[in-house]
Formats: structure tokens, C-alpha cells, sequence
């Protein structure tokens, strides 16, 4: 694939499909198309063996291809900020972002209802339009199944699907990765 030269002004790819759709690959494909510097902005804490090895497998898949690893697990508006110098962002995932935000405020003896998840949204859209980068957003579709039997499953499911409805429609281009084929659904390539 020929490389692509970064927007002159800012862009931004939300990307979204089921567990093991091929969205990450996809993602850091499409990064990887355009010239400049690259950040992986990485949401995943490292919590146990299986999400060590699931954190060094990726980490693999960038090896020798000039990225950069930021973690960002609670404060992304923050580490996009502090990543102004880099031209390509890939952002993986909001999903784990939006678990560890609900976790933290649990921890903390509070709670985040879909109108403060969907504010902190806003809030990192306008963060990442400050700068003239690409940048991507990955994340999980969870609506499209059964219905979480247990309440916290339920609020997790909901903020994330307002998560995503809101980046989605903040973004200037939307793809849905099914079975590894990307469906263009807003925007283009």
C-alpha cells in the first residue's frame, strides 16, 4: 500500500468491530499508511500473566515499525496532549478506557452515569482537534449481543455504547471491522 501523507488539518478514524474482528490490525495498518510520527496510545493495565502476553503480543506487532508507546489507561486527554508532537495517534481501545474510568470512580465510592462518560468524550474529541495529527480510535462493539444478566454489566455495556455513539459521530470517519473486512459506515478511506 502507497504511503499516505497526514491531513493537513486534523483527522479523526473511529474504528470499531467485535472481539478479534481485526479492528487493532486494521487500525495500526491504516496508521502505518501515513508518514510521520507514530504513538500508540495504550489504554490496557497490566493486571495479570494473560494480560502480559496479550500486551507483549501487540507490542510485537509495532516492533521495528517506529512507534512509540504512551500509556494511557485513565487521563487519555492528557497523554494526547502531551503527544502533540507526533503526527499519527492510535488510540486501543476505548473500551478498556471506559472500564478503567468506571473502576477508578468505583474505587473511589462513585459513580460515572452515560452523560459523564459521554462529557469526557467531548472533552478528548476537543483535545485531539487541538493539533493537526490523525488520530484513530479503537474500540469493542458490545450492543450487538445478549443482554448483560447483572446490573454493572448492564452500565458498563450502556457507557460504552454512549462512548462510542459519541466518538463515532465526532469522527470523521467511522469503520466497522467484521470477520477482518472493513465496512466503511462514514467517511472515506
Amino acid at each position: 500500500m502507497a504511503k499516505l501523507k497526514p491531513h493537513s488539518s486534523n483527522r479523526l478514524i473511529y474504528i470499531s468491530g467485535g472481539c478479534r474482528s481485526g479492528k487493532s490490525a486494521y487500525a495500526q495498518k491504516r496508521a502505518e499508511m501515513l508518514t510521520g510520527r507514530r504513538a500508540y496510545l495504550a489504554t490496557c493495565p497490566q493486571i495479570d500473566s494473560e494480560m502480559d502476553h496479550r500486551i507483549a503480543l501487540h507490542q510485537s506487532q509495532r516492533e521495528g515499525r517506529e512507534w512509540e508507546t504512551i500509556e494511557a489507561p485513565i487521563n487519555l486527554s492528557e497523554a494526547v496532549r502531551q503527544a502533540k508532537d507526533f503526527d499519527i495517534l492510535l488510540i486501543d481501545c476505548l473500551t478498556l478506557w471506559i472500564n478503567n474510568l468506571l473502576y477508578q470512580a468505583e474505587k473511589n465510592s462513585n459513580s460515572l452515569t452515560e452523560e459523564q462518560i459521554s462529557e469526557r468524550c467531548y472533552e478528548l474529541v476537543d483535545v485531539c482537534r487541538q493539533g493537526g495529527q490523525t488520530i484513530i480510535f479503537v474500540t469493542n462493539e458490545l450492543g450487538m449481543g445478549l443482554v448483560p444478566a447483572d446490573a454493572i454489566s448492564r452500565h458498563y455495556r450502556d457507557c460504552l455504547g454512549r462512548c462510542n455513539q459519541t466518538i463515532a459521530k465526532l469522527a470523521d470517519e467511522a469503520v466497522f471491522i467484521v470477520s477482518g473486512i472493513p465496512l466503511i459506515l462514514k467517511g472515506t478511506k
